[in-house]
């Protein structure tokens, strides 16, 4: 049963908290061999103003520069590095994360670089008149840019768009979106990152926190994977989640850190009227000490079926589903 933190209590030590061992193999799992119930997600909201952090300093590209050269090839014609990109500038790629970001007016649109074939399925999704003047190319000039080989897991689908990368608001003018936080702790891969964005988006997140020592800048892998879900949330890099996790208790957000073996099984039902961060720790060794300590309480999937644990992206998609399940 959720506890309730004592009153004008903002930053003391967690009340309620399940804590399991101090690591091993079941820490950083997400499931529990227990019962458990499920429930239903929200509409979606769209993200206006700016939304990733901390991009790197460094001056925009004059308006007269040329654009990049191409890569140098080897003695067999093989691809060796793709062009340099300007300073806190990023390649997206894919029609929906393209599309995505060339309706997102906060964006700062720098080059758009198309195939004739794709042309027709970026139109559909996005109407022109776009926002920048497309340059049509060969498909091998855009694996170019993109520095697309096999093995890469680059699929631009004939087109990219060179743009800056999003400005992240403030922790405290997030908090002003409404619905669940989701809190990532050392989870590194973009690719990750980006479907748990996707999910986050679909169950109405206020926001998504990520560590900035370990969690990836803006990268087009991570945008094709979010789907477009990166221009409508807000995805935050903090220098330290535990204090982050403090800052969300001063703003009577209750804090529930996911570890499969606590005996505490996560319900939504207890949350109902109750605004909650969920924390996530990365497959491998789960939360770390101090994140977890900072946790109101720790909870477990229900997993009748008997499997041991999810993929974090999985495993996080449950988690909101089964918190927003009694709000809609």
């Amino acid at each position: 049963m959720t506890q309730q933190r004592p009153p004008g209590s903002k930053t003391g030590k967690p009340q309620g908290q399940h804590r399991g061992g101090g690591g091993g193999a079941e820490r950083g799992k997400f499931g529990e061999r227990r019962d458990g119930g499920a429930g239903a997600g929200k509409s979606e909201k769209r993200f206006g103003g700016p939304k990733l952090s901390l991009a790197p300093s460094g001056e925009a590209r004059p308006a007269g520069r040329p654009p990049e050269r191409g890569p140098q090839r080897d003695a067999h014609g093989r691809g060796q590095r793709a062009p340099a990109v300007p300073s806190g500038a990023v390649w997206l790629y894919g029609t929906h994360a393209v599309a995505a970001a060339l309706a997102n007016p906060a964006r700062r649109l720098r080059r758009l670089v198309i195939t004739e074939e794709a042309d027709a399925s970026l139109t559909a999704e996005l109407p022109k008149p776009w926002p920048i003047q497309p340059e049509i190319a060969a498909r091998d000039r855009i694996d170019q840019l993109l520095g697309a080989r096999a093995g890469s897991g680059i699929v631009h689908q004939g087109v990219a768009l060179l743009t800056d990368q999003l400005a992240a608001p403030a922790l405290l003018d997030a908090l002003k979106r409404p619905g669940p936080i989701l809190v990532l702790d050392q989870i590194s891969d973009p690719r990750n990152i980006g479907a748990l964005m996707r999910t986050a988006q679909a169950f109405g997140a206020a926001m998504v926190i990520a560590q900035e020592r370990n969690a990836p800048e803006e990268t087009g892998a991570l945008a094709k994977v979010a789907s477009g879900a990166l221009e409508l949330i807000p995805l935050l890099r903090i220098v330290n989640i535990s204090r982050a996790l403090i800052v969300l208790k001063a703003s009577n957000v209750w804090v529930v850190g996911l570890d499969g073996a606590s005996e505490n099984r996560l319900n939504g039902a207890a949350f109902a009227g109750r605004r909650v961060a969920l924390v996530l720790g990365n497959e491998g060794e789960g939360m770390r000490r101090l994140t977890r300590e900072t946790c109101d309480e720790i909870a477990a999937l229900s997993m009748p079926g008997g499997m041991e644990s999810l993929n974090v992206s999985a495993a996080g998609a449950v988690a909101l589903y089964e918190l927003t399940r009694a709000v809609g």
